[in-house]
């Protein structure tokens, strides 16, 4: 199955992967950002258009929608900011790209949600993965059919996971204060999430599903700081915070700049991030693809470097 595709988030880590992928199967790919002009690599891609709009804006995403055969959303946040809440991004955005289906007959809506996406769950980020999750499947039928996919934490080149604490151990000096050391992941690398999806378009089976998905291997937390900083070459003493002083480091570092780590973080890793015995896992080991873009002399870390820069 091939046709036209329309990516929301299609410029973000999990995007990136995905939209060249679809390329590459035959799709025309139509991705929705606010900045076409910063994404080059995307551009260069025959049959791969970037055009300019405001996700948030019904009339906008109507027009884009027009004439596709399925719509992807890759949009969310880890953090809120200012007006980017998890309620206006996660959940209201949902319910604006089902109205927008609906409105163009769209027959096939991909959407991503989370592991552990629950309407009890500890953190407001699942509670409103969870709602979004919910109002998309409770809207399919009539023409359109929905698969929503609960990934653990995503690994690969770009990702937010290794790097971020990549960066954090570089800044942090002999010891490293390590919050919820005992969280645990079961991560899954970026290329087979993206294969996942690409193959969902065209399987009936997976119409209605929500599809966890996981790599072939549990760590703690603790147990990929101290790997992420073997990768990057650097001696430090990875400290495991007890719980109280975990919630006091969430407490000071969601007031920093980019707000590294929050209290809604702490929470959501309150719940271990791990798939359920009955789902196949993923092939793809995190030993097999870290070592390529962790550390400053690897491959694919210089190249993202200067993609960051060619982005200012």
């Amino acid at each position: 199955m091939t046709g036209k595709v329309c990516v929301l988030g299609g410029t973000g880590f999990v995007g990136s992967h995905l939209v060249p992928r679809l390329h590459e199967a035959g799709w025309q790919v139509t991705v929705l950002t606010r900045h076409p002009h910063r994404h080059r690599a995307l551009q260069v891609l025959p049959g791969v258009t970037l055009r300019g709009a405001d996700v948030h804006d019904p009339r906008q995403l109507a027009a884009a929608f027009a004439g596709q055969g399925a719509v992807i959303n890759l949009v969310g946040i880890l953090n809120e900011s200012g007006h980017d809440t998890f309620q206006r991004v996660h959940v209201e955005l949902g319910r604006k790209v089902i109205d927008a289906c609906r409105q163009q007959g769209v027959p096939r809506l991909l959407h991503m949600s989370a592991l552990n996406a629950d309407p009890q769950a500890p953190s407001a980020y699942l509670r409103s993965k969870a709602a979004a999750e919910d109002y998309v499947h409770a809207a399919a039928g009539r023409g359109l059919t929905v698969t929503s996919f609960r990934p653990s934490v995503i690994f690969g080149p770009g990702d937010s996971f290794l790097n971020r604490f990549a960066r954090l151990l570089r800044f942090t000096p002999f010891i490293f204060p390590l919050a919820c050391p005992r969280a645990r992941f079961q991560p899954v690398y970026v290329g087979d999430v993206a294969r996942r999806m690409l193959d969902s378009l065209a399987d009936p089976a997976d119409h209605g599903r929500r599809v966890a998905l996981c790599g072939p291997r549990v760590y703690t937390l603790e147990a990929l700081v101290r790997y992420t900083a073997e990768l990057a070459g650097l001696r430090r003493r990875i400290v495991g915070l007890p719980d109280w002083a975990s919630r006091q480091q969430a407490r000071l570092l969601g007031l920093l700049p980019g707000k590294p780590f929050t209290l809604d973080n702490y929470r959501s890793l309150s719940v271990d991030s791990v798939c359920g015995s009955g789902t196949r896992p993923c092939p793809t080991a995190l030993e097999a693809v870290a070592p390529r873009y962790i550390g400053p002399y690897q491959r694919e870390a210089i190249l993202q470097h200067f993609r960051r820069q060619a982005r200012r």
